[in-house]
């Protein structure tokens, strides 16, 4: 036998045009004209048979599909089987070039059909075809389609409609249900159907236990069926005797809630299973003029837009949250009988797509997450650059290709750090300023505007620390004063200095270097911890006003690193501590991945702890006060103190806590 096969070159009709090469006959396939010298995977796997699989060059949207008379002539009475699988199948789609393409280049297809003396048509439709008909859906019903004011429902009901009353070859009809990947291999060509809530299953199992049990919803019935089957199903099907003029559901004859096929696929990634699931139809008593005003309040659009875009879910797919229809698949049950064809359990091979998706089709593997990638020729501000983490920073920065502006008291430090940087093939200029000085502060920010144009990235780093216990502060008030000068109002300073250029741009990062002990509420660090306190809700309260602006805020709770800021205190020598470097890559991974904060398991612990039992804490907190006294630097004293077993082991245990 011979074939013709429109959308040959696609994922399912690649895998057809094999299972016909098998039968032995020839097959001629429409290869668009963008698509010629691309096809190695699709020929891969033909390759066995590649000496009868031919291919048309054409377009659905010409008329006879754009193919020339002469090929026209002598594909003339040689096709016993034509298969249309060509179309758009994407939700998303303009409603213009579905029409084109699924309805007219249907029309134009069947009359190529006919042209070319084709002795049988199978078209391949979609339970699209049915909208959103409320019920079981019979594979003889077709005008009792309804709800079909979705562009995509819309043109598979009408391609379907033209191949019924204008096809003049006799004519078969295949609705299959949302195709998934191979159920032996898990092959899929592109994110669709379930496939949307693989990023929202993938996030959960990144922030809870397997164990924890979650809430989620219990929705309509979704009719899932692997490629294999489809492919198989329709081949069998095309070439059985007396089956013309008929439809078939080639769908699971027992589909699965959303709810249900959510958690088979959360049990398949490792990821916690929603526990109780919620019907939204219980919503129903809710008029529908409320969900519309809530809708188009616009803080509600712009919060679901952001949540939709974090878990890559399109907003179309919430439409099908209650899918209403069933799909009676009895004549298709009928002529399968026999042939061992059938649609396998879901979670007999949810583990194979999964597998696929997380290693070929996770977006975030096809994402720029290289430091380069985000910075190459931006200009980074970093102050604090002339040592320590700064200075890990910039380098590692400068030699991922920024223009890095380094900010710190010492111009002759700076020059050793810009030197460096253009060692590894970076950029770096350097702007001496006292931080604390806020006139200076405004005159540094001003020549880096005038030297660059802009700011794209702010790292707020430079800092001062204290350890001091509030006893021995009476007469200390200028520690909080300079610790407030330099780690909030120099850091606000520059923020204010480089917002306007961001603003312009409507683009940027500030990242704010701030302290594990804000969320430990370390004791003896007061003036320390208020100042990064400080910080910290500015941030927030800033995220909040800039959002809109595509201008992004990080703040980074930093452990205990291994700087020159902290060699005064002896105990700290025999303590965990990070190193700069590791410091470093702390701030690389703001800059690549913009979070909102960055916080060790232990930081996060501790601001927890404080929330849920803040007297209990509170009572640890000051046990551990108790246990590290004041140095003797911090009275004028030359540090004599030797830290005791019971002093390591608690910093061993708190890792990274300033004591």
């Amino acid at each position: 036998m011979n074939y013709f096969v429109t959308g040959g070159t696609g994922f399912i009709g690649s895998r057809l045009v094999a299972r016909l090469l098998e039968r032995g006959g020839h097959v001629w396939f429409l290869e668009r004209p963008r698509e010629v010298g691309h096809l190695e995977r699709q020929y891969s796997r033909w390759a066995a048979h590649a000496d009868r699989v031919h291919p048309v060059v054409g377009e659905l949207g010409e008329e006879n599909l754009g193919i020339p008379a002469d090929v026209q002539r002598e594909l003339s009475g040689k096709i016993d089987h034509f298969f249309h699988l060509a179309a758009i199948y994407d939700l998303a789609a303009g409603a213009e070039v579905q029409r084109e393409i699924n309805v007219a280049g249907t029309r134009n297809t069947i009359q190529f059909a006919a042209a070319i003396g084709a002795k049988r048509f199978h078209h391949m439709s979609s339970i699209a075809a049915a909208g959103l008909y409320d019920g079981v859906f019979r594979e003889d019903m077709f005008e009792e389609a309804i709800n079909l004011e979705d562009p995509y429902f819309e043109t598979k009901h009408a391609s379907e409609g033209i191949v019924r009353e204008e096809c003049e070859v006799p004519w078969r009809v295949y609705r299959p249900g949302i195709v998934v990947g191979d159920s032996r291999t898990g092959e899929m060509d592109k994110i669709d159907g379930p496939y949307h809530f693989f990023k929202a299953i993938q996030k959960a199992r990144s922030t809870l236990p397997q164990w924890m049990p979650t809430i989620g919803v219990e929705g309509g019935r979704i009719n899932i069926v692997p490629v294999d089957f489809v492919v198989n199903a329709l081949d069998h099907i095309a070439h059985l005797d007396g089956m013309d003029g008929k439809c078939f559901h080639l769908t699971d004859p027992k589909p699965r809630r959303i709810g249900e096929v959510l958690n088979i696929f959360a049990e398949a990634a490792h990821a916690p299973e929603m526990a109780l699931r919620v019907n939204a139809r219980m919503f129903g008593f809710v008029p529908s003029y409320v969900w519309k005003g809530l809708a188009a309040f616009r803080p509600v659009q712009r919060m679901t837009a952001s949540l939709l875009e974090t878990l890559s879910i399109p907003k179309e797919m919430l439409g099908f949250i209650n899918y209403p229809t069933r799909f009676d698949c009895r004549e298709t049950l009928a002529a399968l009988e026999g042939s061992g064809i059938a649609v396998p359990p879901l979670r007999s091979y949810a583990h194979r797509l999964w597998d696929y998706w997380e290693r070929n089709l996770d977006p975030d593997l096809h994402v720029d997450r290289t430091l380069g990638g985000r910075i190459k020729g931006r200009v980074v501000v970093i102050t604090g650059a002339s040592s320590g983490i700064g200075k890990a920073a910039a380098l590692k920065i400068g030699e991922a290709g920024a223009h890095i502006a380094l900010v710190a008291r010492t111009a002759e430090k700076l020059e050793e750090t810009a030197a460096q940087i253009a060692g590894l093939g970076g950029k770096a200029s350097i702007y001496p300023c006292d931080l604390a000085d806020l006139d200076a502060c405004d005159a540094m920010m001003q020549q880096v505007i005038a030297d660059h144009g802009h700011v794209d990235v702010l790292i707020n780093n430079a800092g001062r620390s204290i350890r001091r216990g509030i006893e021995n502060s009476f007469d200390r008030f200028h520690d909080f004063e300079r610790t407030m000068q330099l780690n909030y109002f120099g850091a606000l300073r520059t923020t204010l200095g480089a917002l306007p250029s961001m603003m312009e741009r409507r683009s940027g990062q500030v990242i704010n270097i701030s302290s594990i002990g804000v969320l430990s509420n370390a004791p003896r660090f007061s003036a320390y911890v208020a100042s990064k306190a400080a910080l910290d809700a500015f941030t927030r309260c800033a995220a909040a006003e800039f959002s809109h602006m595509g201008i992004h805020f990080t703040t980074i709770n930093m452990p205990l690193v291994r700087t020159p800021m902290i060699a005064p205190t002896k105990l700290y020598d025999n303590v965990p501590t990070i190193s700069p470097e590791e410091a470093a890559d702390l701030i690389v991974d703001a800059v690549v991945h913009r979070q909102k904060r960055i916080a060790t398991r232990l930081g996060i612990f501790a601001e927890i702890a404080h929330l849920l039992a803040p007297r209990v804490t509170e009572l640890g907190m000051n046990e551990a006060y108790r246990l590290f006294p004041d140095s003797s630097v911090s009275k004028g004293e030359k540090e004599k103190h030797q830290p005791s077993p019971e002093q390591i082991a608690l910093a061993q245990f708190t890792r990274g806590i300033h004591w």
